[in-house]
């Protein structure tokens, strides 16, 4: 059924993503939701997620980027540990007019084990998953991942070009909810690897939908594909993921 579109409602960020393009100093993420989400191609709306058989609310808030507290309190539940069915549907953008109750904390550089190191010491970079990725296309690298500034690439290439899942995984969201990322693909490989792969001209999978590796899931838009990886909910760089 479709849903006419109102105005979106401020929605906490969830992650930054620059953009190549005249906003490029914006911030976006692909997990992020309409105030009035239309139906996505399996029938759950945009901003939701449909539990899969083995899902926890700790795996799906880390593949969504949100805290496993926040998507219990927007989907009722009576805690960050309540468990979660196959075939239940789950708000994982928060809602219209949400405002955190809380204002997080500057990360504090830890030393091994648990204790704080001292000021000037920089954090340690997250470990980059274990997987080897497939270049969902070829062409020139039309962005870089740069820590703190970008959470992904866009590669360049023909509109019309196909895009490839970048590894085997299951798509956990198709649809074009976000406008400033046009048509969506988010993949999920495994309960640390999530892929995404936006500015597409044209969907070819649904939610649900189970994809191999190489496996075309989409056909570029006019400028290129916007590709990134996220391990346990953190961006990390796909380019030294990715075989060359």
């Amino acid at each position: 059924m479709n849903r006419q579109r109102r105005n979106p409602g401020a929605y906490a960020a969830l992650a930054a993503l620059t953009l190549v393009c005249s906003a490029c100093s914006s911030t976006f993420t692909p997990w992020e939701s309409q105030s009035a989400p239309p139906m996505s191609t399996s029938g759950v709306p945009a901003g939701y997620y449909r539990v899969n058989p083995g899902d926890t609310l700790s795996r799906v808030a880390g593949a969504f980027g949100q805290r496993p507290q926040d998507i219990a309190s927007w989907n009722q539940l009576p805690s960050a540990n309540a468990q979660i069915l196959p075939g239940q549907v789950l708000r994982v953008a928060p809602p219209p007019n949400y405002a955190p109750a809380y204002a997080p904390a500057a990360p504090q550089a830890q030393m091994p084990g648990g204790a704080p190191a001292a000021a000037g010491v920089a954090m340690p970079a997250p470990v980059a998953p274990s997987i080897a990725l497939a270049w969902p296309a070829r062409g020139p690298i039309l962005q870089r991942f740069v820590p703190g500034k970008s959470t992904g690439i866009v590669i360049g290439g023909t509109p019309g070009e196909e895009v490839k899942a970048a590894a085997a995984g299951r798509v956990v969201y198709a649809g074009t909810g976000i406008e400033a990322y046009g048509p969506l693909v988010i993949i999920k490989h495994n309960d640390q690897v999530v892929t995404a792969y936006g500015r597409n001209g044209k969907l070819l999978v649904k939610e649900d939908d189970a994809v191999s590796q190489g496996q075309p899931i989409a056909e570029m838009g006019s400028g290129g594909v916007q590709f990134e990886v996220r391990s346990d909910g953190k961006p990390v760089d796909p380019l030294p993921l990715l075989a060359h």
